[in-house]
């Protein structure tokens, strides 16, 4: 097996994989050949697509597209995967995320005849394809608590607030986590962990 099957084609037409791509599909098959008790996890694994984000102070992220059945695959062994994903793609945080799509709301001229089409599922409306982004990109840290402020001039910002007991191991991260996510929802973010929570 070639380390390009690590990258899922959904048609024969798709383009030709980009030099990003292709280095994180040999990464992952490096991994799989080379880490014994992550072959079995990695093998079924693959890629829809990759790319590098900008986060701010010269710094980049990738962020690692993967198919929607195959995210729990993923979440197994993420923190080790991503982990060694970092030490091959040096000052790089690296993202992994479903690939998800989200379906127009239905148009009125249409409604007369949504008895014979498919109903919209909730899993693909903005809100929650948006709320399943989020998720995704603080993994495996949980998710506490949101609320959404609205500024003076209009626009909103959503808190997020984070497990405590992972603050050491996010903190860092968060700036990226941030701007990942307005690049790819148009939204601002905030995370920040419990007020009040006792330092030690």
């Amino acid at each position: 097996m070639s380390a390009l099957n690590k990258i899922a084609t959904n048609s024969p037409s798709r383009v030709k994989p980009s030099e990003l791509e292709s280095s994180i599909a040999n990464a992952l098959y490096d991994l799989e050949s080379s880490v014994g008790d992550m072959r079995s996890a990695l093998r079924p694994l693959q890629f829809v697509s990759a790319r590098e984000v900008e986060v701010g102070h010269g710094k980049k992220a990738i962020v690692i597209f993967v198919p929607v059945p195959l995210l729990p695959g993923f979440h197994k062994v993420q923190q080790r995967l991503t982990r060694e994903l970092e030490k091959k793609f040096s000052d790089r945080h690296v993202l992994i995320l479903a690939s998800r799509r989200i379906l127009p709301r239905p148009k009125r001229s249409n409604r007369s005849r949504t008895s014979q089409t498919q109903k919209r599922p909730h899993s693909r409306t903005l809100t929650a394809v948006h709320d399943a982004i989020l998720a995704d990109v603080v993994y495996p840290v949980e998710i506490v608590g949101k609320r959404v402020r609205t500024r003076e001039d209009g626009s909103k910002i959503t808190k997020v607030v984070l497990d405590e007991k992972e603050r050491g191991s996010v903190d860092f991260r968060l700036d990226t986590y941030a701007e990942v996510y307005r690049r790819l929802t148009g939204k601002g973010v905030n995370f920040e962990f419990p007020v009040g929570a006792t330092e030690y």
